[in-house]
């Protein structure tokens, strides 16, 4: 492990030499090793401009252990780096390599982490993106958490044929990435012996387990309510539906805020789309559109050009889609809106493609 001074000299060398992206993590450095109790970080911007946030640092450490506990890392272990420093998961791999004692590599954001690279390592961390690109040399990661954005059903079912642990990670910049975790695979020796719908059903078996010291409960909307005292100053009141299994387990429904009421039917986005995901190779999603018999109806945004009738009859040949989860329309737009962070812009988006 570095002392702070060596961790300076480090910082310094970073913002003096380094290309853009050693820099962020040399100001970070230099942020964390201040005297101030606090540090400023920006919300990822899903549904908006990224925003400036202050978080504790003891909170940080706190979040760092809590990991650190819960996928029993040891200091030495190796961990790897590809996220941004910009936002708060990449902030965090610096974080627990600090408080953990990690040795930790890093390269420069990319959509192919593991291009190159032939070390492995104990822990990384990645965006959806990240691990779709990153299935061919995935071996060399022993333990992986994913966040940021959903994860495809093709790429739920290629990691249950994966040795490496993948996890599902549940959480946000204010409670300082993950408060909770989900097993994404089965014992890769299990999954090599299960037909395709075995493995399908597997995708969705398992539930968010909470980290220690996090505790669950639900308000009157069933939306997920977080009581983390080490990593938050209060509740956080989320707009996530959730069937609350216990106080440290829960199934994740949809947003609160995407759901579609279409004749008296509430409809999850969410849910929906993981269905459609298998008649979809690309990326899409399902909103509202106003409609005055059913109040609101369902419709399919698509990136790219298609054959609407084609894809149309795809999706209802789908055996796992109720009636009224079939879109009633189908609108193509050639590029979705997306945040810094590669994720969907869905209002903006919307916009364009409907108009």
């Amino acid at each position: 492990m570095f002392s702070q001074g060596e961790l300076k000299e480090v910082a310094y060398s970073l913002i003096k030499e380094g290309e853009s992206f050693e820099r962020e993590i040399g100001d970070f450095l230099l942020d964390w090793l201040d005297d101030n109790p606090t540090l400023q970080v920006h919300t990822s911007g899903s549904t908006g401009k990224p925003k400036p946030i202050m978080l504790q640092k003891e909170h940080m450490v706190n979040s760092a252990l809590a990991t650190g506990e819960f996928f029993k890392l040891q200091p030495g272990d190796s961990a790897l780096l590809c996220l941004p420093v910009y936002f708060i998961a990449g902030k965090m791999m610096l974080v627990r390599a600090m408080v953990l004692g990690l040795e930790l590599d890093y390269v420069a954001p990319s959509s192919h982490p593991l291009d190159g690279i032939s070390k492995a390592y104990d822990f990384a961390a990645m965006v959806p993106l990240q691990l779709e690109n990153s299935m061919d040399a995935l071996g060399q990661i022993i333990t992986l958490i994913v966040g940021g954005a959903s994860l495809s059903e093709k790429v739920q079912t290629q990691v249950q044929v994966q040795k490496t642990q993948v996890f599902e990670t549940y959480g946000m910049t204010e409670t300082i990435t993950h408060i909770a975790l989900k097993k994404l695979n089965v014992e890769p020796n299990l999954a090599a012996g299960l037909s395709q719908s075995t493995v399908e059903a597997q995708t969705h078996k398992s539930n968010f387990k909470a980290l220690p010291n996090v505790t669950l409960s639900i308000d009157e909307r069933d939306c997920l309510v977080i009581n983390a005292p080490k990593i938050t100053d209060g509740a956080v009141i989320t707009n996530d539906v959730v069937a609350l299994i216990s106080g440290t387990e829960f199934e994740w429904l949809g947003r609160f805020d995407n759901v579609i009421n279409s004749g008296g039917v509430k409809l999850f986005p969410e849910q929906i789309e993981s269905k459609l995901a298998a008649a979809i190779p690309r990326r899409f999603f399902v909103a509202p559109l106003p409609d005055e018999k059913l109040g609101q109806k369902l419709v399919l945004i698509v990136e790219g050009t298609l054959q609407e009738e084609k894809l149309l009859e795809k999706i209802q040949s789908l055996t796992t889609l109720e009636k009224f989860e079939i879109p009633k329309e189908i609108y193509p737009i050639t590029e979705f809106v997306q945040t810094e962070s590669g994720k969907i812009q869905r209002d903006k988006t919307m916009v364009l493609a409907v108009g």
